[in-house]
């Protein structure tokens, strides 16, 4: 097995007008680091179109139709004061939702030992009938239903440490018995949700919210007592909302944290992986908005995906 990364061209046909922060360039730039040589034994994947079925699995109906109604012909649509449509914006959500479920479906068969998906438009804003926050789908959280619902397993976690608070997968899970959700943010900021008190129907939803200026000491100490209680539900798939949002470099937070501390969490994660699932980690790219810092931190972050399954892999051959 190895680590499967799943993209699609598609990604780049999902246009905002100039100057918008969530570009087609984040995916050029994550795509040229992924080129190193260090990344030549990455097993790419073009990452498929998603029936429209799978947006309902979380979000209705009406949602769906909303959203293919406000497809423009030319140019751009607003859907909210963030979020905008192109000609292509469907095509490539539907290749976003695609790529997590088949990154899910590759590594539940043992085909990877798991995954990263760097798709766009993001997803974790996207509530059951809303778009926000540059997001149309809540990728993430209907990938978690398919593991659930379409593969049988009982417990799955979702992981976010997007500097932005995941309201939509919260909102989409909040029901969801077999579902934790641990989410990470700066608080205050966008989108004003996000607090300790927010723990779900089931108890199961655990907010960390971070002060502006706290850096990776912060961050290693909230996230080690959480992944204890993720330990304790003990997931059998971990899914990750992988926002790099959060590194100190970005123009939209205010959070210190550098590519060393991505490096550690994705580390604590697969840890956790190891002792729980067989390591079965599928994670997916949400925030990050400096060129540069999310390149370095996606190839962090992918590089020690990598890692892990090779050493998973050495111990199977002894």
């Amino acid at each position: 097995m190895t680590t499967a990364f799943f993209t699609h061209d598609s990604a780049l046909k999902h246009l905002a007008p100039p100057g918008h922060a969530e570009s087609e360039a984040r995916i050029e730039s994550i795509w040229a680091a992924l080129r190193a040589p260090e990344f030549a034994t990455l097993a790419r994947y073009p990452a498929p179109l998603a029936p429209e079925s799978e947006v309902l699995r979380c979000h209705t109906e009406r949602h769906l139709e909303a959203v293919r109604f406000a497809i423009p012909a030319a140019g751009w649509a607003m859907l909210d004061p963030d979020t905008f449509a192109s000609p292509g914006s469907l095509d490539a959500a539907l290749h976003a939702i695609g790529g997590v479920n088949a990154a899910v479906d590759m590594v539940l068969a043992g085909q990877a030992g798991n995954a990263f998906v760097a798709m766009r438009p993001p997803g974790h804003h996207a509530e059951a009938e809303r778009a926000m926050g540059f997001c149309l789908f809540g990728s993430i959280a209907i990938a978690a239903k398919r593991a659930l619902d379409h593969h049988g397993l009982s417990r799955v976690a979702v992981l976010d440490f997007d500097v932005h608070h995941g309201n939509g997968t919260q909102a989409l899970l909040w029901d969801e018995p077999r579902a934790i959700f641990v989410s990470s943010h700066q608080m205050p900021l966008y989108p004003g949700s996000g607090y300790a008190s927010e723990t779900g129907a089931h108890g199961q939803m655990i907010n960390l919210p971070l002060l502006p200026g706290s850096g990776g000491a912060e961050m290693r100490a909230v996230w080690q007592e959480a992944l204890k209680r993720v330990r304790d539900f003990a997931p059998e798939l971990i899914l990750v909302s992988a926002g790099f949002d959060a590194h100190h470099a970005d123009p939209l937070a205010a959070l210190e944290w550098r590519d060393a501390d991505f490096r550690w969490l994705t580390h604590a994660i697969c840890d956790l992986a190891d002792d729980c699932c067989a390591g079965r980690v599928v994670s997916t790219l949400e925030g990050g908005y400096d060129l540069s810092a999310v390149a370095a931190s996606v190839a962090a972050h992918v590089a020690v995906l990598m890692e892990r399954d090779d050493d998973r892999n050495s111990g199977d051959e002894l």
